[in-house]
């Protein structure tokens, strides 16, 4: 790595600091950010579980009722969830279909003579997939 920042100040005015610059921010990057970032993820999950199965318990302390109200507010949270993820799933699909139409596009544009638009067809049929999924394969929620 030295021998990188080196090279790189023997071939430029202030290659140094350049590389300096990158390695600092690569290692915010990577040792700071994103775990901090995942740290507070989890730490809203675990709340978030709390909050729910706080909610859950009063409900079925408070009445014979309140079991019933609370079963029912678990299979709605569960539908709402699944519907989430089908939606999800959709959007994903079809950005993934318009991403290689438009790699397509780009390609045939940019090489004509060769047939290497063709790798369009890899995200292009993952969004096929994944909209054949979505709308044909998965549980329908009740």
């Amino acid at each position: 790595m030295t021998n990188l920042a080196m090279m790189m100040a023997d071939e430029m005015p202030g290659g140094f600091g350049l590389w300096m610059f990158l390695s600092i921010g690569a290692v915010a990057l990577f040792v700071v950010f994103i775990p901090v970032t995942t740290w507070i993820d989890s730490q809203r999950k675990e709340r978030e579980a709390f909050y729910k199965s706080e909610t859950v318990r009063r409900l079925t302390e408070s009445s014979g009722d309140g079991a019933k109200a609370a079963i029912e507010l678990l299979r709605e949270q569960e539908r709402l969830g699944q519907i989430k993820k089908r939606e999800g799933m959709k959007i994903g699909g079809v950005i993934n279909l318009a991403v290689g139409i438009a790699l397509m596009i780009f390609l045939h544009a940019l090489i004509s003579g060769e047939p290497v638009y063709l790798c369009g067809l890899i995200p292009g049929l993952i969004g096929v997939a994944l909209l054949a999924y979505a709308l044909l394969l998965s549980p329908k929620p009740e």
